[in-house]
């Protein structure tokens, strides 16, 4: 499968409702593991804004990707969510992610195709990122871990590092993926698994 376009559709701060577009990608993350760069290769288009300064998005962006794929995955929707851990950690998820984020998560549970959990490869997985895996899990929405900057480790370093986060998370390593936006390594393994998600939600 391939995206041969994309577009921005709208951003909001609240939702009383599920939101009408499906099916949906969501796409989270710590604010400075690098989401809007991974997000603009995935996509083709520079349509996230990038910042050397973390935690500056702070609405759900909703992005539109049509591809060439003859099945339910030729059109599909990226949720992209604020970046959480900039901001001092609260007690609950609600409050470490902040309120719009579980209420997206609470009212499109249902609809959401797959979330991509994106952290830094460099980094030891933070206690919010193993929250996230935590939540994602009570509430039953599927995801994969998708490994950041790999173009900053040696293959040999990116190989061990899979290995030691797969552990720390408490995740077969088959349920994460090795990206990164400037050599865009990765590209091709994580657009696939959306494809896999999409058709498997449709069956």
């Amino acid at each position: 499968m391939r995206i041969k376009s994309a577009k921005f559709i709208t951003s909001y701060s609240q939702s009383s409702g599920a939101l009408v577009y499906a099916p949906q990608i969501c796409v989270a993350g710590r604010s400075n593991c690098g989401k809007s760069s991974l997000l603009n290769a995935i996509m083709g288009a520079k349509l996230c804004r990038t910042s050397s300064t973390p935690g500056r998005t702070r609405l759900i962006n909703v992005f539109e990707a049509v591809t060439d794929d003859v099945g339910p995955a030729n059109k599909f929707y990226f949720i992209d969510l604020p970046g959480y851990g900039y901001h001092k950690a609260g007690k609950s998820a609600g409050q470490d992610f902040g309120a719009m984020t579980e209420r997206y998560f609470e009212n499109n549970a249902d609809i959401i195709a797959q979330t991509l959990c994106l952290m830094d490869i460099r980094r030891d997985p933070s206690e919010l990122d193993k929250v996230l895996i935590n939540y994602l899990r009570d509430i039953n929405v599927p995801f994969t871990v998708v490994l950041t900057k790999s173009d900053k480790l040696s293959r040999a370093q990116c190989a061990n590092a899979k290995i030691h986060i797969a552990s720390s998370l408490g995740l077969a390593r088959d349920n994460l993926i090795v990206t990164s936006a400037t050599d865009y390594s990765g590209k091709d393994e994580l657009i696939s698994r959306i494809q896999q998600v999409i058709t498997a939600q449709a069956e």
